[in-house]
Order: C-alpha cells, then sequence, then structure tokens
C-alpha cells in the first residue's frame, strides 16, 4: 500500500500538517523515512514554481497523490457556500486553478473545508444548492484534463455541510459527476461514523482517498484507533488508492512522521 504524508508548499496556519517551511529539506525527509509520496496543500497554484516542485520530487523519486485546497479557506476564507457570489466564484476559479499542475502530476484534487459551511441568513438546503452547482462546474473542468476530485466529509465542529460518509454520498449521486468521490479521514469518521468499517464499504469505489490520523489527530499509533483493522477492510475492499498522514506536528512533524510510518509499515502495509 502507498504511503503519503501532506506537505505545505506555501506557509499556512493550519495545523493538522506535520511539515511546513523548508519544501526540499522536508522531500528530503519524507523520502529518507520512507514513504513514496507527498500531498500537496497548495494555497494559490499561481504563485507556485510547478518546475521546481517538480525536480525536487523527482530528485528524491517521490509522487502525488493528491492536491489539498484547504488553505484558500483558511487564509482567505473561499467557499463554495459563502452568501457573496464574488466569494463563491472565487472558490470554483480556485480549484479551476489547480487543474493544470494536478493533471501533471497525476494527482486528484481535495474538496474539504473549501466547501465552506451554512453561513447566518442561508438555509441548509440554499447552501446545499450552491454546493452542487459549485461541484458540478469544478468536475467538469477536471474531467477534460482526466482530473478527479475527492469530498472529503468533515466532522460537525468544523463545518455544518456534510459530515458522514452517507451524506458524502448522497452529494454525490446529486452531483452527478463520475470524477467525483470521497475522501475519509480516520480523525472525522472516528467522529461521526458508527464504525468506520461499515462506513468504508458503504463508500466502495467511491473511496479516492484516505487519511490517517489517530482520535487525538496524533500520528497513528498515538491513539486507540485499529488501523491494523482499517488496512485489512480496504486491502478487502480492492481499494488501490494512497494511504495518505495529515496528523498534528506532535511532539514534532519529525517524529510524528517517523512513528506514523513505523506503525503502519509494523502491519505489514
Amino acid at each position: 500500500m502507498k504511503l503519503s504524508i501532506v506537505l505545505s508548499t506555501q506557509p499556512a496556519q493550519f495545523d493538522a500538517v506535520a511539515f511546513k517551511g523548508d519544501f526540499e529539506c522536508h522531500v528530503a525527509r519524507i523520502a529518507e523515512l520512507g514513504y513514496d509520496g507527498v500531498e500537496l496543500a497548495i494555497r494559490e497554484p499561481k504563485r507556485l514554481d510547478g518546475n521546481q516542485v517538480v525536480r525536487v520530487l523527482e530528485r528524491y523519486g517521490l509522487q502525488v497523490p493528491a492536491i489539498g485546497t484547504g488553505q484558500a479557506w483558511g487564509e482567505e476564507g473561499l467557499s463554495f457556500t459563502d452568501p457573496n457570489p464574488e466569494v463563491r466564484a472565487a472558490a470554483v476559479q480556485r480549484v479551476k486553478e489547480h487543474v493544470p499542475f494536478a493533471a501533471r502530476l497525476g494527482a486528484q484534487i481535495i474538496i474539504g473545508l473549501l466547501r465552506g459551511m451554512v453561513k447566518p441568513g442561508v438555509s441548509h438546503e440554499q447552501a446545499m444548492r450552491w454546493l452542487i452547482e459549485a461541484l458540478r462546474e469544478c468536475c467538469e473542468a477536471a474531467a477534460s484534463a482526466g482530473v478527479r476530485l475527492c469530498l472529503e466529509p468533515i466532522n460537525r465542529y468544523e463545518t455544518t455541510l456534510v459530515n458522514t460518509v452517507a451524506q458524502g454520498l448522497e452529494l454525490i449521486a446529486a452531483v452527478g459527476a463520475d470524477n467525483l468521490g470521497l475522501l475519509l479521514d480516520t480523525f472525522h469518521m472516528n467522529i461521526e461514523e458508527p464504525t468506520m468499517e461499515t462506513s468504508l464499504r458503504a463508500a466502495g469505489v467511491r473511496l479516492f482517498h484516505f487519511h490517517v490520523a489517530d482520535s487525538n489527530r496524533w500520528y497513528p499509533g498515538a491513539g486507540h484507533i485499529d488501523f491494523a483493522h482499517l488496512l485489512t477492510v480496504l486491502q478487502d475492499m480492492g481499494y488501490a488508492g494512497w494511504v495518505s498522514g495529515e496528523f498534528m506536528p506532535q511532539p514534532d512533524g519529525d517524529t510524528a512522521a517517523r512513528e506514523a510510518i513505523r506503525h503502519l509499515r509494523g502491519w505489514g502495509y
């Protein structure tokens, strides 16, 4: 099973990223630890030197399974469900700007908190209509480049839109795009899903990407989640995608990344 870890290409406030800062230094360390790839968190594609990023990744033999878009929400407040139509349009445009680089890398594009939440004065139904409309537009733009989008169900304390696998599958059906699937994250699943195994199997072929963090959002092995069982479930499902670490840099980023891969590889994965 291929393992990756999240790496931010630009400064960001989001805490659950083990590596932020010197890009090449961190890529070298991630490769040294034995990871197969890096999941890139990119705020603004236009401010990124894509050629340099590719050169560094090739130098250390790492792939990119996915590109995270959450910094556009966290740093700029962009979302698909903002009451301001200009903000919604900017969020859609930002995803479209990720498509060429994602296609070049063979990466998927993650839709996490960029979907936003139900703002005051907006009904849940209206927010969902905006969300469906935005996803259809983004999926159409991505499909023409052969790129898939991954929608991440996120726990109720962080958003009021799409918290569970069942809700994610309902949204995918409403959007009606073959290149839209789910990113499931064990930290969020531990809060929202009755049993993680049942929810994983329910996602089935719509499971495009998989995030791992333990129950306390530390590295796998630092909490009570049974990762050996979950990885066996993924294998039984025929899941051929990546397992990507997105967890707090605790006690520090290097230790977290080292302990995560030691724990996951220790079960034979």
